[in-house]
């Protein structure tokens, strides 16, 4: 795979430029404790002008990121590495069109300059019955038009997980897949050489379902999260892909599954919207020191964490954001992660609200959340500092056993 940053850097920025500008027309050394991390949010928040480039902008890109403000658009310190992470781009079912913070989001990736995209799930509008495999290709095909091709020709690498959208795992009463159909089109699209998501794979197992991948002495896992159930034998892959060791040896371990551990939002605060079995999940991860877990389906961002485990909760391009369980209002939002592996915090997430270009702080926020199966606490506040009558509120809610560190 030949990154687009061994380019030279005014010949990289055009090119991207062009066709970035061209494709969318239309439409935290390695860390040995995983003890939890209270990092601050970014040392400056309010919105700066950016750094002069070598090079101009895109004309849309540069036109966005003025539209923010007469500061413009605020760009974060970079770490040794940055992603751009967005998640559950669709629109109705069976929609073959996006909403239009989906090419909002596409057309910025040139001001943040990600080296690589991540995405949490839901790429397109499935989990549908009536839908025919030709309407599954037509929205596959719309999915690449905006966002995959886009990627490809600016040699981005795109790591993403399956959502209930794409592609459900969701069982039923014979056992069977309820969706085998849409899975079956999900890996047609992604198995397909044309398509290829450019990561540099370390195991394709079951891809695009399970698979591991690495880029800059980061390891990835992807399961398939798009229900709430994991098979005794995938979990049993996870366990030795996390332990091998080419995983252990990596700086940092990233999980990427659509359903999230705990209940983070209104509307998704059930058993079925969250992974079951959670804190014997969480256990395993923290076992192999999975510093992160990236999530959608929630369908809001909260960045969090849970004993030794950080917790992105990702916001969304696509249509129905959600209130936070304690009511806080709903925002359409993409972050940009920046691991820098000098640091204590290892990540820096910088987030957006792609609507108004702000920046979402984490004083925003609420402090922790009491979703149905457990507390996640906001990023910056470890548990130890909760007051007693915090801790309380969540324990007359959910009991003891589901209020802790």
């Amino acid at each position: 795979m030949h990154s687009w940053r061994s380019l030279p850097r005014f010949l990289m920025v055009s090119i991207t430029g062009f066709f970035l500008a061209l494709g969318l027309h239309a439409c935290q050394p390695a860390s040995t404790s995983q003890a939890p991390v209270t990092p601050a949010e970014p040392a400056v928040t309010t919105p700066q002008p950016a750094a002069p480039t070598a090079s101009p902008l895109p004309p849309e890109t540069a036109a966005i990121a003025a539209s923010a403000g007469p500061r413009g658009l605020f760009d974060p310190p970079r770490g040794d590495v940055r992603f751009l992470v967005i998640s559950d781009l669709n629109d109705v079912y069976g929609s073959t069109h996006y909403p239009p913070e989906v090419d909002k989001g596409m057309k910025l990736i040139p001001f943040w300059k990600p080296d690589m995209v991540l995405c949490s799930g839901d790429m397109v509008a499935g989990q549908d019955p009536t839908l025919t495999d030709e309407r599954l290709r037509a929205m596959w095909n719309a999915f690449d038009d905006h966002v995959a091709a886009p990627l490809r020709q600016a040699n981005l690498p795109y790591g993403f997980t399956i959502g209930n959208h794409d592609a459900s795992a969701a069982l039923g009463v014979t056992g069977k897949f309820l969706f085998q159909r849409e899975r079956n089109v999900a890996a047609e699209y992604w198995k397909d050489p044309a398509h290829n998501p450019g990561v540099q794979f370390v195991d394709r197992f079951e891809f695009p379902f399970y698979y591991t991948f690495e880029f800059q002495d980061i390891f990835f896992l992807v399961w398939d999260g798009s229900s709430h159930h994991i098979p005794p034998d995938k979990l049993a892959w996870v366990e030795k892909a996390l332990s091998s060791e080419q995983a252990q040896k990596a700086k940092m371990r990233i999980l990427l599954g659509h359903l999230p551990l705990y209940a983070v939002a209104i509307g998704r605060n059930e058993p079925s919207e969250v992974m079951e079995n959670a804190d014997q999940l969480r256990a395993m991860l923290e076992k192999y020191r999975v510093h992160t877990y990236i999530s959608g389906h929630h369908h809001a961002y909260y960045p969090a964490h849970r004993g030794n485990l950080q917790l992105l909760h990702m916001g969304i391009l696509g249509a129905g954001p959600r209130p936070l369980v304690d009511g806080t209002p709903p925002r359409k939002a993409l972050t940009v992660v920046d691991v820098k592996f000098n640091s204590p915090e290892l990540t820096t997430y910088t987030t957006y609200d792609i609507q108004t270009l702000q920046l979402i702080e984490y004083k925003e926020l609420p402090r922790f959340l009491t979703g149905h199966n457990g507390i996640v606490m906001r990023r910056d506040v470890p548990w130890s500092e909760l007051t007693a009558e915090e801790k309380a509120t969540c324990i007359n809610k959910l009991g003891s056993q589901r209020c802790t560190a």
